[in-house]
């Protein structure tokens, strides 16, 4: 976490950066980028300076938070000359954790020292709204303050969850959570005690526990979901008003009809449903037969079929979180009226996923502000649509940077057999990714839309020294043979996988299935982001033979 450090005697107020972790994974790639643009994790703002040279700073203090708070695929997409912003996530985090320690400094400050730190606040606010008005996406409210989402949200105020959110149903994307006042940053939006969390401690004291122990290999998730297939039809369950509000159906991907996979022909999703599907019919059939022959009266037959268990698996997928109990356990969890909220890649609440060791209780608190009236939005983590149509069934409004399309190539070698090494220090990747074309911000020549990593995997092996270098703009005298053969080798990736998705255009959209729907949207963006490239690479070869 950044902290804000007052120097009474050289008369400046010093922001500090947490420094760079050996034990990020990312760690070489973002201390280049750090490296590269002179940039510091400690920050000297004279307090009596103009309001240009604070806010000169500050520009240096954010692109340093934007690089510590990079993912694999931010840096991956990165280039030397771009110093972001690089997603709706990484900007709001970014200035989130900037906003947060000035704002608590701001109240025993020195009224100098306020002046200064005023003029830090207002413009983080300014980027933070600025990053909400280029993602927003409006959804028309088709119902508020429906009757069972009501008795859930009574049932769970009774037993401790503080709220200023409401539910509220949206056209096209079902239910959602609304704000019912105000919230500003950091404020907590809502509350929810650890004891209405369904975690594994409730499989542990049900009947159900011992002979599932017995069981090699099985995992806690797994537990939990076996469990809650009876526990929905669990009359006295003290979490049945919450079971009772969960749909019939969920709508996933994994739920997809013959029609809407035929669709998908071609595309990349077609084979990871496929292949969950199998994996799913393979989990049920190797447990629940077995479970319900030998512990009939634990395991009834028509509480474990078929489609209960999809039903359960869908509910995991598309509600489960990620958190740390106050044991300090961390485990999958469903927590009553926050599966409500839904996803956005400019989300409202970033982090959500430790209960508070002092109030026992799970918060979730806004890292931009949610204004009354507006939908408040969760992050289900950075995900690409076919991930989000698979777990959750939905493709997310918007530019999504998390779509990207991987590449895998042969690993290089040395003639004793060992991979040479790369810039970067560590064994050739061999592992790539595209993503659309028009995300990129690079004006340089000889970038084509492509990120960096890849052309400079490309340039080397089709070069033939096998040696890779930074993956920076090439030098203006660079042979045009090789650059060419750079772009006709993405090109001969792409140009089949766009052959291999037929047009979406004869289909009757009103009268088709919500699962054609969502896998013609899926092809749509795909090809959108194969054209792309392959646009992309053409223009490039346009240009290497009009320099010619």
């Amino acid at each position: 976490m950044a902290i804000v450090e007052e120097a009474e005697s050289s008369g400046t107020v010093a922001i500090c950066l947490p420094p760079l972790s050996k034990e990020d994974p990312l760690f070489s790639g973002k201390k280049r980028l750090l490296d590269a643009r002179n940039l510091k994790y400690k920050y000297q703002l004279p307090v009596f300076s103009s309001t240009e040279e604070v806010l000169q700073i500050l520009d240096q203090i954010v692109q340093a938070a934007r690089i510590l708070h990079m993912d694999e695929i931010e840096l991956y997409f990165a280039g030397d000359d771009d110093c972001g912003p690089y997603s709706p996530r990484n900007e709001l985090e970014s200035l989130n954790s900037i906003f947060v320690v000035i704002n608590s400094f701001l109240s025993g400050a020195k009224t100098d020292i306020i002046q200064l730190l005023q003029v830090l606040k207002d413009r983080i606010m300014t980027m933070i709204n600025s990053v909400v008005v280029q993602n927003i996406n409006e959804m028309i409210i088709e119902k508020l303050d429906a009757d069972t989402e009501e008795m859930l949200l009574t049932w769970g105020k009774d037993h401790g969850v503080r709220t200023k959110l409401k539910i509220s149903h949206f056209k096209e994307a079902g239910r959602g959570a609304v704000a019912s006042e105000d919230i500003s940053i950091g404020d907590i939006a809502l509350e929810i005690p650890e004891s209405l969390i369904i975690s594994e401690d409730l499989v542990h004291e049900s009947d159900m526990y011992d002979p599932l122990k017995k069981l090699d290999g099985i995992t806690s998730d797994t537990m939990l979901l076996l469990w809650s297939m009876r526990e929905r039809y669990n009359s006295n369950s003290r979490f049945k008003i919450y079971f009772d509000t969960l749909p019939e159906e969920f709508n996933t991907g994994l739920s997809f009809g013959v029609d809407a996979l035929s669709v998908l022909e071609g595309t990349l999703l077609l084979e990871e449903l496929l292949q969950a599907r199998e994996l799913l019919h393979q989990q049920y059939d190797a447990l629940c037969p077995k479970l319900c022959a030998n512990y009939p009266n634990i395991f009834q037959q028509e509480l474990y079929a078929w489609d209960k268990f999809l039903w359960a698996c869908e509910l995991w997928y598309s509600n489960g979180m990620k958190v740390v109990l106050s044991d300090g356990k961390l485990g999958t969890c469903l927590v009553p009226i926050a599966g409500l909220l839904n996803h956005s890649l400019c989300p409202h609440i970033l982090h959500y996923g430790r209960v508070d060791q002092s109030t026992k209780s799970l918060k979730f608190r806004v890292s931009r502000p949610c204004k009354a009236g507006e939908q408040c939005y969760l992050s289900y983590g950075t995900f690409p649509g076919s991930h989000l149509i698979t777990f959750y069934g939905f493709v997310p409004k918007g530019d999504n940077p998390y779509d990207i399309i991987p590449l895998d190539f042969d690993d290089c070698c040395n003639e004793d057999g060992r991979s040479d090494e790369t810039w970067t220090g560590e064994s050739s990747r061999t592992t790539h990714m595209v993503r659309g074309a028009w995300l990129s911000k690079s004006d340089k020549p000889h970038t084509y839309g492509l990120p960096p990593p890849l052309l400079a995997h490309l340039r080397s092996v089709l070069k033939g020294d096998g040696i890779e270098q930074p993956p920076e703009v090439p030098e203006p005298d660079m042979h045009k043979d090789n650059e060419r053969a750079v772009l006709e080798t993405v090109l001969s990736i792409f140009n089949p996988m766009l052959e291999g998705i037929s047009n979406s255009d004869d289909f009757d959209w009103d009268n088709t299935r919500w699962d054609v729907k969502l896998a013609l949207d899926y092809k749509d963006l795909q090809r959108r982001v194969i054209s792309s490239v392959t646009k992309s690479c053409y223009s490039g070869l346009e240009t290497l033979d009009a320099s010619a």
